[in-house]
Order: structure tokens, then sequence, then C-alpha cells
């Protein structure tokens, strides 16, 4: 298990200046990760290579990242190739190559079989994989590889989203991760997390269990209700199944099946991918990157998707329970009475309600299990659901609700209490679990 980083301000500026990154490697340029991250390089390092299948394509995701970024240091620091032509040589001059690759083993494994030839000794090769193992994607590899390989999980889209999970190997030089974790926060701005190369890492091993729970309920419940009951209210800037149209529903599956496949624990059916998706998926069914998912446009309209069948109709036609709960609740943010907010949630009557808090209880529940397992900690689970998903930190929850609360809230919804919180319940401490010196708890209590 990573400890979390105990690194002070002033270690991280004199570990930051350890080293000297004049050159970074973009493998995957043409993609949203590789481009947007590259964009974020260029803010830091003078000279940035994107590499793709050809240059044609290393140059979209240029053009991608300067219209992202849109700042000058990008087009002025970035040069662009291919694999063919340029990955020997670019790979050999680099400081750090940053992989941003599909998230497929087998495609990482081929394009580093050709980078541990190219490389320097000394050069830092870091993965973007969103929850690929560490471990098993350097295995067999050189010392001078393993000892130089991590994961530098960047969320999408890190120009917006500063948190980042790292994630160090059995081999992996802890002067490498202390270096990679300073030079990310000094330069690049990163609300860095440490985690275990366990399935899905911290913040997708918690919060895509959230996202599929909410897939499987669609199938009974509809889109639009489930975004309804798991809205803003709950914690969360954008809505649970128009987060999966977003990420993409290929990606989404690779992550819970990852889950799901590789890890036996108390919420293990919540990663299983609902069989409607998975036929739809086969159909070509992607979510925003095709056309539609959940959700898709016509117009000004919004047609919503019905799962079973896989046909589309205008959200106008569709209606909802009374979930006048919601409003008050959401009036209550408005005031800042978050806590009073909570209560009303808590108390709130009906079968629709239930689910509500059933799906946050899981939430809560499962981040407090996941401790000692993804982070020493509860604060890097936080961190990273808070600075990474945008999503109200379970601790923060926890603490505005208050934990005799929570601990009844989980009962309530028949899933197991973590020791943690029981243990906060019966003797009143911690007071408060969520400490940070910056962020605002406000920020993640969002009316509507």
């Amino acid at each position: 298990m990573p400890a979390s980083s105990q690194l002070s301000p002033a270690q991280v500026r004199e570990l930051a200046r350890s080293r000297n990154l004049q050159h970074v490697v973009v493998l995957g340029a043409n993609g949203t990760m590789g481009f947007g991250s590259g964009a974020l390089f260029t803010q830091a390092v003078p000279r940035v290579t994107f590499l793709a299948r050809s240059k044609a394509k290393a140059e979209e995701g240029l053009a991608a990242a300067i219209g992202q970024g849109r700042s000058p240091t990008v087009a002025s620091r970035v040069e662009c190739g291919d694999y063919d032509g340029d990955l020997e040589r670019a790979v050999g001059e680099a400081d750090l190559v940053f992989e941003a690759l599909t998230e497929d083993f087998e495609i990482k494994k081929e394009i580093f079989d050709r980078v541990e030839k190219a490389r320097r000794d000394d050069g830092i090769v870091a993965t973007v994989t969103s929850g690929l193992s560490i471990n098993a994607l350097c295995k067999g590899r050189s010392d001078s590889f393993r000892k130089n390989f991590l994961g530098l999980h960047f969320f999408n889209p890190p120009n917006v989203i500063t948190g980042t999970e790292l994630i160090a190997g059995d081999d992996t030089d802890p002067a490498v991760v202390d270096f990679v974790e300073a030079f990310c926060r000094a330069h690049l701005g990163r609300e860095m997390i440490r985690t275990a190369d366990t399935p899905a890492f911290a913040g997708n091993r918690v919060g895509f269990k959230v996202l599929n729970e909410a897939a499987q309920l669609a199938d009974e419940l509809g889109p639009v209700l489930v975004d309804r009951l798991v809205g803003p209210y709950t914690g969360r800037a954008l809505t649970p199944l128009a987060t999966i149209d977003l990420v993409g529903w290929d990606i989404h599956r690779a992550i819970v099946d990852n889950v799901y496949e590789n890890t036996n624990d108390e919420a293990h059916e919540t990663n299983k991918l609902p069989e409607t998706m998975a036929k739809l998926i086969e159909k070509g069914v992607l979510g925003d990157k095709t056309d539609g998912g959940f959700f898709k446009r016509d117009g000004k309209a919004r047609l919503v998707l019905d799962p079973v069948s896989g046909d589309y109709k205008p959200e106008a036609e569709i209606r909802l329970p009374d979930l006048g709960y919601i409003d008050q609740v959401s009036s209550l943010y408005s005031q800042a009475r978050y806590g009073e907010g909570l209560q009303v949630f808590l108390a709130a009557e009906g079968e629709y309600a239930a689910i509500a808090r059933k799906v946050v209880a899981g939430y809560i529940s499962y981040a407090f299990h996941r401790v000692g397992e993804v982070t020493d900690t509860i604060n890097g689970i936080d961190r990273i659901m808070g600075m990474g998903f945008n999503w109200a930190p379970p601790s923060v929850l926890v603490d505005t609700m208050g934990s005799a609360s929570a601990v009844s809230m989980i009962e309530g919804a028949g899933l197991p209490v973590p020791e943690l919180l029981a243990e906060a319940a019966r003797s009143g401490e911690p007071k408060r679990f969520f400490h940070h010196p910056t962020i605002n708890a406000g920020r993640f209590f969002v009316a509507g």
C-alpha cells in the first residue's frame, strides 16, 4: 500500500528542481487525453513531441490542443511525427515518455516494446491508463524500465480537472515517484493522489461503481428519472448517465469490466455492465462520440433512450413522479444550509427517495471500505473524488449529515457499514473526516 504523499511545499520545490525536464514525448497525441495532456506539458517543458499513427493524426491532435488550451506556448513548443518514422529518435531524446493510447493492454504492450528499446536509461515512462495494472504493463521488462515506469492518471479534460492519480509499480524507484509528484504539483498545478496498483485505482474504482449502478437502474426506471434521482443535489456537477455519455460507453465498459473481472468485493454486482448496454455497444452506441447514448440531440430537442428497446423518444414526453423533496433540498443548498438540505433528503418518503439514498449510501460505504486497499486513508479517495470527478467527497457528505446519520442511511439501505464510520458514530471522533487547506466543501452542494 503506498503511503500518502508527505512532501512538504519546501520538498516539492526542491525536488521539482532536482531534474530538468526538457523534452516530453506524447504517444497517442491525437486522442483527447493525449492532446489534452500534451498541451498541459507545454506549460512547463520547452519541447513536446506529439506522435500518432500518422503525422497528419498528430497534427490533428496539435490543432485540438491549441483550441483547447488557447495558449501560444502550445503551438510554439510542439513538434509532430508518426510512430514509424519518428518514435525511436524522439523517445531516445526524451526525458519523459507519456503514453496515452487506447485502453487496451496488448496495444500498450506493443508500444512499450518499442519504447523500451529506444529510451534512455534515465528516461521516465508514464502511462495514463485509467485502471490497467502498472505491474502487469511492465512485467518482464528491464530493471531500468521498471524503475522508471509508473502510472500518471490525468482526468479529462486535464486543463480543467486538476485531480491526478500517481501509481507506482512494485519496482518503481521511490525517487522517481517523488520527483514526478513534485514536478506535477509545482509546474502543472496538479492535486496529486498516490494510489495502489489495483483495478481502476481509486477514483474510477469508486466513481464508476456509482455510474454503473445508475446504468443498471436505467433499465428499470429510465434514464431521465435516474439522472434526476442521482442528480446535482446528491453532490455531483454532472448527472451520472450524462457522464457515461461524455466519457464514452466503450471507456465505461473497459473500466467496469476490468473491475468486475479482477475484484470480488462487497459490491461486486454493481460493477457488472448491463446487458442492454453491452448489446447497444455492439451496435455502435458509444455516447456523445457517436450519435448519442442515453441521451442525444435532435435539433434543440433532447431525446432519451429506452435501454431495453434501443429506441429514442423526446424527453418532453416523459412524465416523472412527484420528487418535490429535491426542490426543497436545492432551496436549502442555495441558502448554504447544506446540513439541513441533507436532512431533508434523509427524511424524504417514498420508493424513489429510498432508491436515491441507496445510491448515495453505496457511494459512501464503498469508498470507506476501499481504505487500506486503494489508498491508505480516506483522504486520498476524498481528494480524487472531489478534484478528479468533481463529486462531493464521501467524507464531505458524512461530515455534513453527521456520522450517525450516515450510518443510519447505510443500514437503512441494507448495505455494510464501514468500521471507520461505525466507530465515528459511536465515539463522536473524528468530528470531521475531511480536511483540505484550499477546498471549500460548499462547492459540491449544487442546487438542482
